[in-house]
């Protein structure tokens, strides 16, 4: 007969709790988990707001995610299952993250991809919460949490950007329509 101890059992407890929780699901710690250089806007500046303006502009559960470091439950956002072409942007700040050609079915139930749409558009940084060591990934313009970068992915970068729904916007690409086109001597 096994005897269970409180601790044992806080110490059980707390292991589940942080796999359960831990955003995208297991995974290697991603690559080198420095801060890369910002991408900024036109102006050359990075957005920063107060926390009550960023409250004003985000939903709740943006809030949580973005400026929190929140996590959305798996298969529960919008757009793990969107398949349409198009650029993945920043919730909080309208930055184009991801083109929807980098993005793949990781199965995990976050929209993933294998890289963003330029490498100065989301930086990066260790996350040691959840009792792991993990890659932090978050827009470099305004600086809200996005997800996690994991060195699972599928090639040619062998990365999985795994990315919560609730931190993006999706901009469906225009197609390219004959008659946009100048006229022709």
């Amino acid at each position: 007969m096994i005897r269970w101890t409180m601790a044992g059992a806080l110490a059980g407890a707390a292991l589940m709790a942080a796999l359960a929780l831990a955003a995208c699901g297991a995974g290697p710690a991603g690559p080198a988990a420095e801060r890369t250089g910002p991408m900024q806007d036109d102006q050359g500046e990075k957005l920063v707001l107060t926390d009550a303006e960023w409250r004003a502009r985000l939903t709740p559960e943006q809030y949580r995610i973005l400026r929190r470091r929140g996590t959305e439950r798996a298969f529960s956002g919008t757009l793990w299952k969107e398949h349409r072409d198009g650029v993945y942007v920043c919730a909080g700040c309208g930055q184009p993250l991801f083109d929807a050609r980098t993005k793949f079915d990781s199965g995990t139930g976050w929209p993933s991809y294998f890289e963003p749409i330029d490498e100065r558009a989301v930086e990066t940084e260790p996350d040691r919460s959840w009792f792991t060591v993990r890659t932090e990934v978050h827009c470099a313009r305004c600086g809200g949490h996005l997800g996690h970068v994991f060195e699972d992915g599928p090639e040619p970068t062998g990365l999985r950007y795994c990315i919560n729904s609730a931190a993006l916007e999706f901009r469906p690409r225009r197609r390219h329509d004959a008659s946009d086109d100048p006229p022709r001597d």
